[in-house]
């Protein structure tokens, strides 16, 4: 599997130099078989419900944000669409040096079907020394078992508080496409995407709005605090029907007991993260 290549127009819509998503082109080059997003890792034997909302509260180590996790009878998903504004990130507390990271995006399976993931989005990254800070940002998109593929800045651009739209679409289980939008400054890029393989054809059995702590190096990265993501405008569709997030499960990110993220659905297009 090739991941800094110049993808040809017969694979894909429009041809980019395809890199795996990180934070600066020196620490992409250094995880360059090892950054990708990865299905939902549940917390065994953890569940609560909301007090708030109908839906169930599930906890993971990696996932937090809201899933559906079922489409309509007979149906499949075909599309997730989400808009959040960027925001800026901060180290932990008590954190003195270090790098810190979370990803935002939107996509289709990864929960109840885990063979693939049709995803795109953005990260977020802090780099702390001392007194001083340093964000970065990232555009990709990724059909997992595939690694991320870093969208350069020369084709999508954004910085901090920009509004982002991210649209998810399949059109078989094997072909789709992701837009991501800057509703800021009015640019988007649209990618062609194919399944990896015959074994990661989308199920279509869930969409989902989330804040991810991904890997590297077969490891979660260190996760930053994000502050707030307010998704809004979402909608997952199918052949038939739209849905939006009342009914969806409401998963939080825990680490051993630490619970580091507070997830609620004010209302039908909404989902709200926030780090604790």
């Amino acid at each position: 599997m090739k991941f800094s290549i110049l993808l040809s127009t017969a694979i894909w819509a429009t041809s980019i130099v395809a890199v795996p998503r990180g934070s600066g082109l020196g620490r992409r080059i250094a995880s360059r078989t090892t950054r990708q997003g990865a299905p939902i890792d549940r917390s065994s034997g953890t569940l609560t419900v909301q007090t708030d909302n109908s839906s169930n509260v599930e906890y993971s180590s990696n996932w937090s944000g809201a899933v559906l996790t079922a489409p309509p009878p007979g149906e499949t998903f075909s599309s997730v669409v989400g808009t959040f504004n960027v925001p800026e990130p901060k180290a932990p507390a008590g954190a003195t040096s270090g790098t810190y990271s979370a990803s935002i995006w939107a996509g289709i399976d990864g929960d109840t079907y885990q063979n693939a993931i049709l995803q795109a989005g953005i990260d977020v990254t802090v780099t702390k020394s001392g007194s001083k800070s340093t964000l970065s940002y990232d555009s990709w998109y990724e059909w997992f078992p595939n690694y991320a593929i870093t969208i350069p800045a020369s084709q999508f651009s954004f910085k901090a508080n920009d509004t982002i739209t991210v649209s998810i679409t399949s059109t078989t289980s094997s072909k789709g496409s992701i837009t991501l939008t800057n509703v800021s400054t009015k640019k988007s890029h649209t990618q062609a995407v194919t399944a990896p393989s015959t074994d990661a054809v989308l199920g279509g059995q869930n969409a989902e709005w989330i804040v991810e702590d991904y890997q590297q190096n077969n490891a979660l990265v260190p996760f930053a605090n994000f502050g707030v993501v307010n998704f809004t405008n979402c909608v997952a569709k199918s052949a038939t029907k739209s849905m939006g997030t009342t009914n969806a499960a409401i998963i939080n990110l825990k680490s051993g007991q630490t619970i580091h993220t507070d997830v609620t659905i004010p209302s039908d297009t909404q989902v709200n993260v926030q780090y604790l």
